[in-house]
């Protein structure tokens, strides 16, 4: 069956056109692969080679190095379509496009090593991610000082920790980690290359999310040059902080299009369903209208408020400090809407909903695990109240 599509509303251009039927093309792909790698808990390694083979990983690598060099309003429209195939894909994936998006905003790696690894994104296919997280100190955004350390030595730096909810695990060659430096006792970040001191331990066994590959990475007295310091110097404290948290606007992209793609789902199984008790399909039953409305509802909602803060961060560009709070409430509504869609799919469909021959138990799993991705709930709610209150 074919329905209406009002996300196809947010597409502006003939660029944005092409962006969107890449994502959609890919999408359609890795929603076949989906399921068996769901069930198992393994990384899709072949919808990454088909995400360097489209082009996809260069999406927001600047034109300058051979890359897309793709806004916010545009990361999100190929990341929220993609989604709609295999949330753990391109939430996976977003987080290497959202850093290259960071590292050029910011400005905070060193220009010849910030063009080596474009190039090696356009040229060979490199994929990247920052790992943050420790089980010690919980999200990094609430503030914990990383227990992985960073010694001084002569050339460079040693490292050794270990870091959790390393997404893309499997396929890091190259990885930015943040450490206590040794000297001065302050965070700074390095650019790590896997290999001698470098383990990945296989901890990554959840109920959603399953195939992003998020293992915990073990580095024991791993070299660092000075060069790969991207983050630490001295200088760093001189340098007016540049806004980059618009890249973070892949999260909510994500799970709206985990969102869309249950609603589609249980979209045509309304259309089609019709029990022997009924002349017609059950789409036309009262009950199920007002659910397919509700999510029409709550999916027109979100996606306009997050389009239009992608959209903001892209032209306020004197303005996107001032933005911080409005990329959290795009990312609550976004998050909690998409909850609440894929209930209503369940709603729809039925008993049948709960069965693995179907997606929308892996939809409802997948979509589960926005509420631990930053910023979380309550920091975005307290931050709109002491905003109000004047703080």
């Amino acid at each position: 069956m074919t329905h209406s599509d009002p996300s196809n509303s947010f597409i502006r251009n003939e660029r944005e056109a092409k962006i969107a039927a890449r994502a959609d093309q890919l999408a359609a792909i890795f929603a076949e692969r989906a399921p068996k790698h769901d069930l198992d808990g393994t990384f899709p390694f072949e919808n990454f080679n088909e995400l360097r083979e489209t082009g996809y990983l260069a999406l927001t690598v600047p034109k300058q190095y051979g890359g897309e060099e793709a806004s916010i309003y545009e990361l999100v429209l190929s990341q929220e379509r993609l989604a709609r195939g295999d949330g753990s894909t391109a939430l996976a994936v977003g987080w290497h496009i959202g850093l290259l998006k960071q590292l050029h905003l910011s400005g905070a790696c060193p220009e010849p090593l910030f063009s080596e690894l474009c190039h090696e994104v356009v040229n060979d296919g490199l994929v990247m991610n920052e790992l943050a997280s420790e089980r010690a100190t919980g999200s990094p955004t609430r503030g914990g000082k990383p227990q992985t350390k960073a010694v001084k030595v002569d050339g460079g730096w040693l490292i050794s920790g270990q870091k959790s909810f390393c997404t893309l695990s499997p396929i890091l060659k190259k990885f930015i980690i943040s450490a206590t430096m040794s000297d001065t006792d302050t965070v700074g970040s390095f650019l790590v290359e896997a290999g001698e001191g470098v383990e990945i331990i296989e901890t990554w066994n959840t109920i959603g999310m399953r195939s992003t590959g998020s293992h915990d990475i073990v580095m024991n007295e791993v070299f660092v040059p000075d060069r790969h310091l991207i983050r630490g110097r001295a200088s760093d404290q001189l340098r007016k902080p540049v806004p980059t948290d618009g890249n973070m606007l892949h999260i909510p992209a994500c799970y709206l299009g985990i969102a869309h793609g249950a609603r589609d789902f249980a979209i045509d199984f309304a259309a089609k369903h019709q029990p022997n008790s009924l002349q017609t399909p059950i789409a036309e039953l009262p009950n199920i209208k007002r659910l397919i409305g509700e999510i029409e509802l709550d999916l027109t909602t979100a996606r306009t408020y997050l389009y239009h803060t992608a959209d903001r961060w892209d032209k306020e560009v004197d303005n996107r400090a001032e933005l911080k709070i409005e990329l959290g409430v795009a990312k609550h509504v976004a998050t909690n809407a998409a909850l609440r869609v894929v209930d209503h799919a369940m709603r729809i469909v039925g008993g049948l909903s709960l069965s693995r021959a179907f997606p929308l138990e892996r939809m409802y799993r997948d979509v589960r695990a926005g509420l631990h991705n930053p910023p979380m709930d309550d920091i975005v709610i307290t931050n709109l109240a002491n905003r109000a209150l004047g703080k």
